[in-house]
């Protein structure tokens, strides 16, 4: 959990906060996520993700396309020794980053955001955060 904001250089490589460091492992995926930004991954993580995506049955059209979607754009990335990753050219294009970005923990993954797209959605989502937790009441003690 959190939010970072971090450069990403004209390479592609982005410091993953060092918070995040020690549970990452050396490698993760790096995989397109939903709302515009990027999703990461410990390879453990990643592992009960993908299990998953292979139970959704072939013979419906959506599972077939939510299956392309996810499993054409994820990569394996390693951390290198300043704890940044290389994330490829066609996921920095698909999210929008450009240099500063912003880095959340959410759950069992990290979001990585272009910083403009990260306020807008957070300046909508702020307007509809109490109206949100009430619906999901039933779903989840506090």
């Amino acid at each position: 959990m959190g939010e970072f904001a971090h450069n990403i250089d004209r390479k592609g490589r982005l410091i993953m906060p060092a918070k995040f460091r020690e549970d990452l492992g050396e490698t993760v995926v790096v995989n397109r996520g939903l709302d515009g930004c990027l999703y990461v991954y410990t390879m453990a993580q990643w592992q009960v993700v993908y299990e998953k995506l292979k139970t959704l049955p072939s013979t419906n059209k959506d599972a077939r396309m939510y299956q392309r979607m996810m499993l054409s754009k994820a990569a394996e990335c390693d951390l290198d020794g300043q704890g940044r990753i290389l994330i490829p050219a066609g996921l920095v294009q698909l999210a929008g980053l450009e240099k500063e970005c912003v880095i959340i923990g959410v759950a069992n993954h990290i979001e990585i955001w272009a910083k403009d797209r990260w306020e807008k959605v957070e300046d909508v989502e702020e307007a509809s955060f109490e109206e949100a937790a009430e619906r999901l009441s039933g779903l989840m003690e506090m």
